[in-house]
């Protein structure tokens, strides 16, 4: 069916801290062209991100954050390694919230990001799309120490590796975090 359809009969916020979940009543139209019958879901609401590969033309090596991801922690013991990423403020376009994070999280400068793609993070439960960029830089560009924001209580260890330790970690499924994978599947040639 080309023409598929959606409508929201009712929508509440149920859970509001530091994230937001909105439960909806909604019907969908079946591939039949008729409408389902009404049925609740959840969305945990979560405004855009992004995220950067970063290379070091200089060093042929990648950045990559390693920082304690509670919702991981009885998986895989909650140290996660990634990229470099962070959610957009509502006045900030993509390059500008990319730009911030990477001086926050790592500190460097970085030019004329490449954009890769964008992408839901879990669309069966959250809103959340990431901006996906290869940035590319070099080690004299560091400018700050980087580690995160302390007033968010980001504790961010900087792990650089070269290319070829990317590779094995990639053939060893050594990466958990699915924009990382995404990320460098994209430019790990």
């Amino acid at each position: 069916m080309e023409d598929n359809q959606a409508k929201i009969i009712k929508e509440e916020i149920v859970f509001d801290d530091h994230f937001k979940i909105k439960k909806a009543t909604l019907q969908i139209t079946k591939p039949n062209g008729e409408w389902s019958n009404e049925m609740d879901r959840l969305n945990f609401e979560r405004a855009d991100s992004v995220a950067a590969v970063i290379y070091l033309e200089d060093k042929d090596e990648y950045l990559f954050t390693k920082q304690f991801r509670y919702p991981t922690f009885h998986k895989v013991d909650g140290w996660i390694l990634e990229l470099v990423a962070g959610t957009m403020e509502d006045s900030e376009s993509p390059e500008e919230t990319l730009k911030r994070e990477i001086l926050e999280e790592a500190g460097f400068e970085t030019d004329d990001p490449i954009f890769l793609n964008s992408f839901f993070v879990s669309p069966g439960g959250t809103s959340e799309r990431i901006h996906l960029y290869l940035c590319k830089t070099r080690s004299d560009r560091q400018i700050e120490k980087g580690g995160g924001a302390e007033e968010e209580n980001e504790h961010i260890e900087l792990i650089f590796l070269s290319k070829e330790e990317v590779k094995r970690r990639l053939a060893n499924h050594g990466f958990k975090d699915a924009k990382t994978l995404i990320g460098l599947l994209q430019t790990i040639k």
